[in-house]
């Protein structure tokens, strides 16, 4: 199996799968759950900002995830339980955008 077809597996099943339990439970979910967001959002944008600098392919997603995948998970870890439903839909879109891009290049 390649590098590919392991990065869209593992957005299909853990990226995909986290943002459904996230967007679904919203403010019912297991608390340490948002700290774990929290960082994971830094983490998304740093790496990506370093992808941006130091690797010149797709540029674009690189961005997606500094200026929205990124911050939005900040947002919800940073907010906890009062974090307004539509950022939980918003995660939820993202969800099934990650899962359909992801399911559909690893297919093709």
């Amino acid at each position: 199996m390649d590098s590919h077809a392991l990065v869209h597996l593992f957005h299909i099943l853990i990226v995909g799968g986290l943002f459904l339990y996230v967007g679904i439970n919203r403010e019912k979910i297991y608390k340490p759950l948002f700290t774990v967001l929290l960082f994971l959002g830094f983490i998304i944008i740093f790496y990506h900002l370093y992808k941006i600098f130091n690797v010149s392919k797709s540029i674009w997603v690189n961005l997606i995830h500094v200026f929205i995948v990124g911050p939005l998970l900040v947002y919800i870890g940073y907010t906890g339980e009062k974090t307004a439903r539509k950022f939980f839909e918003i995660l939820l879109m993202l969800a099934f955008s990650s899962i359909g891009y992801h399911l559909y290049y690893l297919v093709q």
